[in-house]
């Protein structure tokens, strides 16, 4: 068999890979190259050409060394590691050359050393200035823990490009076609995707998300931007003119701005995005703030992770209103008082576990989230906004603005039953105050009782106190929420 054909030389690392021993070759990296592990030593050789020969039922050694005729005969651990060092170059030059076509700055990262704290430019003199380097911010959450008014309060300040839930584009991507695999994906299974494109959302390559949009964008331009009206960056110049966007900015209808931005154009959106000093993402589908350790060590980002919590109680109250046919075991339960044989109770304790995790995991200070943490309970946040906000501004290395201030004051005291007048299932206007919660008035005790002996852990670590008794629970009176600081360790 001919090594030199590409789909000959697949095979043979396949069949390598089989009975390769465990740990011998890792899948690695958040741009998805491989590299060889374990290996004792590296292999130069100096010859152009090698040829590559497998002996059979000879014992394989280790390295190269040379056969008859002037062939080089090399084992198998070598030649996977020579494979995988070629596709990792090819890999590098291709995404290089790819870069060094588009962008202001020839795709060049700003670059920061970790222990100096200063810039490094890739970028040739006076292409891009690096006098404020720019920042980026993760809003981790959970689905119904407030997210989107976390969100929205980072939103408002006009050097912050903020993008709603871009995974959801990975997620449609891979699960939209069958629901089937929707139900067996693994909550993990997407999250070497999900790594790719935060990285580039952060670095400003927009054009990166024609990888997941469908219908997949022509000429960078698309009008299936998952929740662009949520970004004023996406509906503000250069992106759209200003007279429309002023116009329609306040308006709580998520189709305004494509009605009066027009499609979306992805170039436009990258110019916007190198523009600002701070690029801030919110997710809700990354399970685990582990799971985004590969990001805070990458030398071409400066993130910080704003971790939103709330009462597990609280969360499956707002899940049973938003998602009434995901969660109608757990609404009959809730009305009957009898828990349906069929009710799903990994839809909490999947949510409790990874939140505790999380918080420990930041809480414990580890050298790779140092200084880059944050957690906020969202009960904290709807309580006291203004003082709450002010502490993530100051974490995420921004000035407060007066029209952060201003958004504030119109989102939290405002007429909860207004909402009820269009129907937004991510609101963010609502008397936060009054809401902090209310869950206690619509979950039964019988729901709360179980919720509480799944998430005993998770409501200890994050200050939630639990009810014995249904008046108890009804008592709004007598806060459940203590009155508790998280600070991580320092060592």
């Amino acid at each position: 068999m001919s090594l030199k054909n590409p789909l000959n030389l697949l095979k043979y690392l396949q069949a390598l890979t089989q009975n390769a021993p465990t740990g011998g070759l890792l899948q690695a990296g958040v741009c998805g190259s491989c590299a060889c592990m374990k290996l004792e030593k590296c292999i130069k050789m100096k010859s152009h050409l090698v040829f590559l020969s497998v002996p059979p039922r000879r014992p394989q050694r280790e390295g190269c060394r040379a056969g008859g005729g002037g062939r080089m005969e090399c084992s198998w651990k070598t030649v996977l590691l020579l494979v995988c060092a070629s596709l990792g170059v090819q890999y590098t030059a291709i995404r290089t050359l790819r870069d060094s076509l588009s962008g202001p700055c020839q795709g060049a990262y700003r670059c920061h050393s970790r222990r100096h704290g200063e810039p490094l430019s890739l970028c040739d003199d006076g292409w891009m200035s690096v006098e404020s380097p720019r920042k980026h911010i993760l809003v981790f959450a959970t689905t119904r823990s407030g997210s989107s008014f976390t969100g929205q309060l980072l939103n408002q300040h006009p050097e912050v490009f903020y993008v709603f839930e871009p995974l959801y584009h990975v997620q449609q991507a891979f699960t939209n076609s069958s629901s089937r695999i929707r139900r067996t994906l693994d909550r993990r299974a997407l999250l070497g995707a999900y790594r790719d494109l935060l990285l580039n959302l952060y670095t400003c390559d927009l054009h990166f998300m024609e990888n997941y949009i469908r219908p997949e964008p022509q000429d960078h331009v698309t009008s299936s931007f998952f929740r662009r009206s949520s970004s004023h960056a996406l509906c503000s110049p250069p992106v759209c003119l200003e007279e429309e966007a002023a116009a329609s900015s306040d308006l709580p209808d998520e189709s305004w701005c494509p009605k009066r931005c027009g499609a979306l154009n992805l170039s436009l959106a990258s110019m916007s995005c190198l523009s600002k000093r701070l690029v801030a993402v919110k997710t809700v589908r990354i399970p685990e703030v582990g799971d985004l350790r590969t990001l805070t060590e990458d030398p071409r980002l400066d993130l910080k992770i704003l971790h939103l919590v709330r009462d597990p109680r609280a969360i499956l109250a707002s899940r049973m209103t938003a998602f009434a046919d995901q969660f109608r075991a757990w609404k009959i339960w809730n009305v009957t008082g009898r828990q349906p044989r069929y009710v799903d109770l990994s839809q909490i304790t999947s949510t409790c576990k990874d939140m505790a995790a999380s918080a420990e995991t930041g809480l414990q200070g580890p050298a790779w989230l140092h200084g880059r943490y944050l957690l906020v309970r969202y009960e904290d946040l709807a309580l006291h906004p203004e003082t709450k906000a002010t502490e993530i501004y100051r974490f995420v290395g921004l000035e407060m603005d007066q029209r952060v201030r201003t958004w504030i004051s119109k989102n939290t005291n405002s007429n909860a039953s207004a909402q009820a007048d269009w129907n937004y299932r991510y609101s963010t206007s609502r008397d936060s105050r009054a809401t902090a919660e209310n869950w206690r008035l619509r979950l039964g005790f019988d729901v709360v009782r179980k919720i509480q002996s799944l998430c005993n852990h998770t409501l200890a670590l994050l200050g939630y106190k639990q009810v014995q008794s249904i008046a108890e629970l009804r008592n709004l009176s007598t806060s459940l929420v203590e009155n508790k600081t998280f600070q991580p360790l320092t060592w």
